[in-house]
């Protein structure tokens, strides 16, 4: 392949625009070095320049002295993030200090429920729903009436808050498996009854053919070793790099930018790739590049109506980058043993190209291959953790402990003792030196601070799944212990702590970077950075578009008037204008930590909606109240939005939000069918709740009308929507 170029290309994105240059104006120019330099005690000594190799420098190596770094004086922003992590100690004395509350409680006696009752409706008649068009009048032949199968009273001892963590845990709901029956005729093809035994395979549509796995190269003839890799040019092996460090170790920061370009990119040009750890790590960071520009700006895969599909480049066989994937894990197996930092990236990397490629069983499998790579790494050489890589090693750790806890609670799927290594690892502080397109992105981006903040989330979500779910199971995945005894059942401890964990989530919001926080109500605001998110003097007022499929849902015929103007829209319901673009994509960024905080919202207050649903004469106003601000939690989250959904291959762990937003589309619909619900919706859930809801639906049916043609698991929860809804058609 020859020597690469003197001089290399360094883009580095300034304004919003395109995700990268094309290969045509991909100008070559001189490397930058690194910025926040360090000098060694040795050089420093000497007043003269330190190279800062680790873990030790040129002219230490040269003249065999010892080098020692010291530790870098915090800048603001490095402060700001430390903030961010140092507050998880907070938060976890405070859920601990939970557990002796509600324990002090349980030893007094149970707290009585709220003595101010929600005003109940009487269960209205059928027919009346039918002609206010609240329920399709297909559906009238199997009416939906909760007084003939679930009980309205629960119980002594039964548990009217039942929490669950998944969306196919939620599907076995009574009230959830009448509104199946009563579509089942509608869906010969589909046995809803199956869904207790076999959940999960069909959220993800294991069972059917078109989810088996990628194409190999034995089926790619013209894709063969040799024509590959004669392929490869700087300027493409360049690009590709740079477009992965500007979108997936974004999400992921678990490659480091500075040596990659620098030392990993040149040596392998000039040697050649053979079945080396570093060529392996290469090809997989080139073929998540190509999968960042073709998600990007590719061809769509399909259009529906005269819109394109927000999943661009390749098809559901060929994805973008399947050449260069197929000659990365032809050599996975000479490293699959290592017991190094490169093993975990290997395992991690390959995770994210499945991911983007729709095949949720093969994300979980190299996402557990990783966690269990990196248990090795810390067993057998606990020093990476004081070495000059422990940033990088801690940044592989947080990552793996995300992925493994959203699968473990969307999906049950079992972790792989991980989460008891949390201790032992500490916590990421973004340390060491960067080069400047690195310090570029994050000031652009924050994406250090994104990430900082999902650990937080994360740190949250296990403790309020380890409350609330009340089983020795939820030991698993550590954390905070749990609350509850065994004589923590009564309804008012439950409700009780649902409001003190409601607290904790608050308090999340509240400690994050003016810089990443948004008004509560409008998910898809900028984010409030140099001017006052709520200062109706500082911005102009912004109305969101309804979205075009859902046009034809009759609109009110006048809003009351908004005190304050709408703050500026950075995400819209409006699907067919040209999205915006973001640099280092930012909105995907915005938009994973929002949703994932309307979904943890949503999650600790549905077990309001299963009160209500099936103990309608057991619910207080504080209940009604709950089950409101979860009706509130599952309005358009940013994800769904444009310009986010347009470049789903981006997104990470799409199959989490898929799930999710089936499942909400479930309970938005029980919300317009059961009298109590609708209740709630009309009077508790605010002035704007129906307009949003209806383009919520319209939102959330696109992603998965969008999805289907190419993800199995997709295909299924269409089909089961599409009934429920009344839709015609694909």
């Amino acid at each position: 392949m020859g020597d690469p170029p003197a001089t290399s290309t360094n883009q580095a994105h300034v304004d919003a625009g395109p995700l990268v240059a094309s290969s045509s104006s991909a100008n070559i120019r001189k490397e930058r070095g690194a910025i926040a330099a360090q000098a060694c005690d040795t050089c420093r000594s000497r007043k003269q320049r330190c190279d800062e190799q680790r873990p030790k420098c040129g002219t230490c190596q040269k003249f065999r002295l010892e080098c020692n770094y010291r530790e870098p004086i915090p800048t603001k922003k490095d402060r700001t993030l430390v903030e961010i992590l140092e507050r998880l100690k907070g938060l976890d004395d405070r859920l601990l200090s939970l557990e002796t509350k509600v324990n002090d409680l349980s030893h007094r006696g149970s707290v009585g429920p709220s003595t101010q009752g929600f005003p109940h409706l009487q269960t209205s008649d059928f027919a009346s729903q039918v002609n206010s068009g609240m329920i399709d009048p297909a559906l009238t032949a199997t009416p939906f009436d909760l007084q003939h199968n679930t009980a309205r009273n629960a119980p002594v001892g039964q548990d009217q808050y039942k929490y669950v963590s998944s969306v196919h845990q939620m599907l076995g709901w009574p009230a959830v498996q009448q509104l199946f029956a009563s579509i089942q005729g509608r869906l010969p093809n589909v046995n809803l009854s199956s869904l207790e035994r076999d959940g999960v395979s069909h959220m993800l549509g294991v069972h059917r053919p078109e989810s088996q796995g990628l194409s190999s190269e034995s089926t790619m003839p013209a894709e063969r070793s040799s024509g590959v890799l004669s392929t490869l040019t700087w300027e493409n092996i360049r690009m590709w790099s740079q477009a992965y460090f500007d979108t997936t170790n974004l999400f992921y920061p678990i490659l480091d930018r500075q040596s990659f370009m620098q030392e990993t990119l040149p040596s392998l040009f000039r040697s050649g790739f053979n079945n080396s750890i570093s060529s392996t790590i290469a090809l997989l960071v080139f073929a998540l590049g190509e999968v960042s520009l073709e998600g990007r700006d590719g061809a769509p895969v399909h259009v529906y109506n005269g819109r394109a599909s927000g999943v661009k480049g390749g098809t559901k066989a060929h994805p973008p980058g399947l050449a260069l994937f197929n000659e990365a894990r032809s050599r996975m197996g000479f490293d699959l043993t290592e017991c190094s930092l490169e093993n975990v990236q290997i395992f991690a990397l390959a995770s994210a190209y499945y991911g983007s490629c729709f095949y949720p069983m093969d994300f979980w499998r190299m996402t557990a291959s990783a966690s269990l790579a990196f248990q090795a790494l810390v067993t057998s050489n606990p020093g990476e953790l004081s070495s000059p890589r422990a940033d990088l090693v801690r940044r592989a750790f947080w990552h793996c402990s995300i992925l493994e806890t959203s699968l473990n609670l969307e999906l049950g799927f079992p972790l792989t003792g991980l989460e008891r290594m949390e201790n032992t690892v500490g916590l990421p502080t973004f340390s060491g030196p960067f080069c400047e397109d690195d310090v570029i992105s994050n000031q652009q981006s924050h994406f250090q601070e994104h990430f900082a903040s999902q650990i937080v989330l994360r740190r949250l979500l296990v403790g309020f799944h380890h409350a609330l779910s009340n089983s020795p199971m939820s030991a698993q995945l550590g954390g905070v212990p749990t609350p509850f005894n065994s004589a923590s059942n009564s309804p008012g401890l439950r409700q009780l702590t649902i409001q003190q964990l409601a607290l904790q989530l608050d308090e999340w919001r509240g400690m994050l970077p003016p810089h990443l926080r948004w008004q509560e109500d409008c998910p898809g605001a900028f984010p409030n950075s140099t001017t006052d998110m709520f200062s109706g003097s500082t911005h102009t007022p912004a109305s969101t578009p309804i979205s075009p499929s859902m046009s034809h849902t009759s609109q009110p015929s006048s809003l009351p008037a908004v005190s304050t103007p709408s703050p500026p829209l950075m995400f819209t319901t409006d699907l067919d204008s040209p999205p915006a673009q973001y640099p280092y994509v930012l909105d995907i960024q915005v938009a994973l930590l929002r949703s994932r905080y309307y979904y943890t919202k949503y999650l600790l207050h549905r077990p309001f909606i299963y009160k209500a649903l099936h103990y309608p004469d057991s619910v207080t106003q504080d209940d009604a109240l709950g089950a409101a601000e979860c009706l509130k939690a599952c309005l358009k989250w940013p994800v769904a939005m444009s310009p986010t959904c347009k470049h789903k291959r981006l997104v990470p762990c799409m199959f989490f939000f898929t799930q999710n937003f089936f499942g909400i589309l479930v309970l938005l619909h029980l919300s317009t069918t059961v009298p109590l619900l609708r209740r709630i919706r009309s009077t508790l859930c605010g002035e704007r709740f129906e307009m949003d809801a209806r383009e919520t639906v319209g939102l959330y049916l696109d992603w998965l009308r969008d999805l289907k043609p190419i993800d199995a698991g997709t295909a299924w929860h269409w089909e089961v929507v599409r009934a429920i809804y009344g839709l015609e058609g694909g």
